[in-house]
């Protein structure tokens, strides 16, 4: 499978310099040496507790940040390649945390459209595509709406619906539920899922959300600008003490057989992580009468 995101040995700091003819004095290292693939129609959750340079690198993915070592590339092209930003940003469309950052027009429809007028599309394709964008994220019947009238979950699908009228081939989402009620993020969640299994979108979710990150199909960990953990879900998520290390949670239902197993449940999982199955088990170790 084709990778549309390469990270290669990339470097990033920042620096509190701000004359560049001077060299930096202070720099704050966020990541040095890091790499990275997402393939082309995956769905993966970058997670890590706040500074561990999940942002940064996502800000990396279509170029609006550019590394100070290694190379990065976007569908194919080198991010610091000036000449082809547009096209990159083509590509890769990005979602940040605050929806009221995102809507710069009064009207949902026109604030779905506002990226294709910056891109020169005809009107008649620029009519259909945004119909097309807000039918896939549920917003076609608030169209006429102003944003001003909408809950959060729902500003922040039509942030989404404006980056899928561009048609990228994939969509970098920062914490796009962090600031959402429990309503709104599964609204947003199905939006994604749904984009990412019927549109073939690659999706890249950066969340402090475990039951998000348990509904991708890869899940990366980040410590101190360093990738800890790369796989599964169910692979990342048994690791319970190595993410508590890092300041991170796992799912209700690995807690839960983490607790057993450590009280002496034999059969208890850490691999589980949804619901359903730790049920499923709970189940067999009480009509099995299973002994600590």
């Amino acid at each position: 499978m084709d990778n549309i995101i390469k990270a290669d040995n990339i470097s990033f700091y920042y620096s509190d310099i701000q004359d560049e003819d001077k060299p930096a004095e202070n720099k704050i290292q966020i990541f040095d040496g890091l790499s990275l693939e997402i393939a082309k129609g995956s769905f993966t959750v970058i997670l890590g507790h706040n500074g561990c340079g999940k942002s940064t690198l996502a800000k990396h993915m279509n170029a609006i940040l550019l590394p100070c070592g290694g190379k990065m590339y976007a569908a194919g092209i080198d991010t610091a390649d000036e000449e082809r930003i547009f096209e990159i940003r083509e590509h890769i469309g990005m979602v940040f945390q605050n929806p009221d950052n995102q809507i710069v027009a009064s009207v949902v429809e026109e604030d779905a459209a506002f990226a294709l007028e910056n891109m020169g599309v005809p009107p008649e394709e620029m009519r259909q595509r945004v119909d097309d964008a807000l039918k896939a994220v549920g917003m076609y019947e608030y169209r006429e709406h102003s944003p001003s009238q909408l809950s959060g979950g729902q500003k922040q699908r039509v942030a989404i619906a404006g980056i899928i009228a561009m048609q990228p081939d994939c969509i970098v989402l920062d914490e796009p539920t962090a600031m959402l009620d429990p309503v709104g993020r599964r609204e947003v969640m199905k939006t994604v899922k749904r984009l990412n299994r019927e549109k073939g979108v690659t999706i890249v979710l950066i969340t402090h959300y475990m039951d998000e990150a348990a509904q991708a199909e890869r899940v990366v960990v980040m410590d101190g600008g360093r990738i800890i953990l790369d796989d599964t879900p169910c692979e990342v998520f048994s690791h319970v003490d190595r993410l508590r290390e890092v300041g991170l949670d796992v799912p209700q239902s690995t807690q839960l057989m983490y607790i057993m197993k450590q009280n002496g449940y034999k059969s208890a999982d850490t691999h589980i992580i949804n619901e359903e199955e730790c049920a499923d088990l709970l189940y067999d170790i009480l009509t099995k009468g299973e002994q600590k």
